[in-house]
């Protein structure tokens, strides 16, 4: 039987052992937690802000609701899931990051979020919440980081109650050979020079860069969701492809 030790998983274009991929990414997401918010805008033109309203308006969230937004970051979503869900609502932060948890933390703060926010440092793999909990679970931008996607579907299957949906919004597949070329040449020349002015980290971005061209595409991330048992599953391309909203329902 193989040891754990001797498993590798990728980390951007690299193979290192399976147990060493939450320290590895950890340390890159230490590295750009302050510049987080100001790196998204500058990469994105702005648009990944389009991107979350999206994945909010779809979410069916309403007044009263239990939400989960892992890989929550810095907090864009779960400051409006907040607003949504009122005082009679909770909004689960959950990150695996505590760099990016404390910044998130002290985002939503200075915004006035109080009361209905709860932040749980918790690897997506296993999450710490009771069977059938959350009305509705989001993950922005943070599928392509973790280990073992399949057992993060998995958790959240299982923690999401009947008739809750799932929501997973990450970069994908561009749909057009052309678009795909432009988008290497941004990805790998660009992003690791923006890190690098801004962030004085380029490493942490080509990993960036890397991580989204080793993720699933469309099409074998919904037979993942479909995998663990979503059903009625869906995908919608934004920006050519360049990202991708994920949708499955627990019924």
């Amino acid at each position: 039987m193989q040891d754990q030790h001797d498993k590798t998983t990728h980390f951007g274009f690299q193979e290192i052992p399976v147990d060493e991929k939450v320290d590895a990414v950890a340390k890159v997401f230490h590295s750009v937690a302050a510049k987080y918010d100001i790196m998204n805008d500058l990469m994105s033109g702005g648009v990944h802000r389009l991107w979350k309203m999206h994945t909010i308006n779809q979410s069916g969230v309403r007044s009263g609701n239990k939400v989960l937004d892992i890989a929550g970051g810095t907090g864009d979503l779960t400051l409006k899931f907040s607003r949504i869900v009122g005082s009679q609502g909770k909004v689960v932060l959950a990150d695996i990051n505590d760099s990016m948890l404390k910044v998130g933390r002290d985002k939503l703060a200075n915004r006035g979020v109080v009361g209905n926010v709860e932040f749980v440092q918790a690897n997506a793999e296993a999450l710490p919440f009771p069977d059938n909990t959350f009305d509705c679970i989001t993950i922005a931008f943070g599928l392509r980081n973790v280990t073992n996607k399949d057992a993060a579907i998995a958790s959240m299957y299982r923690v999401l109650k009947p008739g809750g949906r799932l929501l997973i919004l990450e970069f994908s597949k561009p749909e057009s050979e052309c678009l795909s070329n432009i988008y290497d040449q941004y990805s790998f020349r660009l992003l690791p020079m923006m890190g690098k002015l801004i962030a004085n980290d380029s490493e942490s971005y080509r990993y960036l860069a890397e991580s989204i061209r080793m993720h699933p595409d469309q099409e074998t991330l919904k037979g993942m969701m479909d995998d663990v048992g979503f059903e009625r599953t869906s995908y919608q391309n934004m920006t050519g492809g360049i990202v991708a909203l994920h949708k499955g329902f627990k019924l």
